[in-house]
């Protein structure tokens, strides 16, 4: 079986004063193994709620969601804490790098956290570098790197634990356009290599369609993206 995640009715709502905004509202998601998935959408409609969800760094309200045929929220608070750590990779538009590690320490760290032995966690981290193009600058610290140079290093540090799905919430979306083709470029040859999922928020029309599928996160749900009308971006052609 090819699925790695099945989500069906997830529904989110947040308190705004007295009132409460339902941001998901019976969404089914499936998504295969290395799958590249792109949810696009209007700011505000919920899509790095979704990624929270599939993350287990939020819980929905109802609905279920299975991973490798898994409940992720039947559970303790420690079995989501194992599974963010060896299943999930996370990367965001800010890449959030420890500002006093090099790219080296900073990929590491990530492996060391998860348990990895110091050797092998070195030995990981020069090989994501490596495949990212970017083990020249590993000894560099996040203030001596490019902005395309610092995102492919939050994605080194987010495929250390060997994770099966990687989230990534708007990652090119402080990148110049060629820098951001480039970046997604890179992201989607190591996920092919490694087989591994991926589910994408994104605006940028270009990188949406690079994907294998695209949906619109549009009132709580998901569907293909007859309406979808994002700002437009001249991309650099690869």
């Amino acid at each position: 079986m090819n699925e790695l995640l099945h989500a069906t009715g997830l529904t989110r709502s947040y308190r705004s004063g007295s009132r409460s905004l339902a941001v998901l509202r019976g969404l089914d998601l499936t998504v295969s193994r290395g799958e590249m998935v792109a949810i696009v959408g209007e700011s505000g409609v919920g899509k790095s709620t979704l990624l929270h969800i599939l993350g287990a760094l939020d819980r929905p309200d109802s609905g279920s969601y299975l991973f490798k045929g898994r409940d992720v929220f039947v559970g303790s608070p420690d079995d989501r804490a194992r599974f963010r750590s060896h299943e999930v990779g996370f990367v965001f538009q800010f890449h959030n790098l420890l500002p006093e590690f090099t790219a080296m320490e900073n990929v590491m760290l990530a492996g060391l956290i998860a348990g990895q032995p110091r050797a092998s966690s070195v030995a990981a981290a020069m090989g994501l570098l490596d495949e990212l193009g970017i083990a020249d600058r590993s000894t560099h610290l996040p203030s001596q790197l490019s902005g395309g140079e610092q995102q492919r290093v939050a994605i080194c540090r987010a495929m250390m634990t060997g994770c099966s799905l990687l989230l990534a919430d708007e990652p090119t979306g402080n990148l110049d356009p060629a820098t951001a083709w480039r970046v997604f470029e890179l992201m989607r040859s190591v996920q092919t290599a490694r087989g591994l999922a991926v589910v994408m928020a994104t605006h940028n029309e270009r990188l949406a369609a690079g994907c294998d599928r695209i949906l619109q996160l549009r009132e709580g749900v998901l569907a293909p993206p007859t309406l979808w009308d994002p700002p437009r971006q001249e991309m650099a052609r690869p």
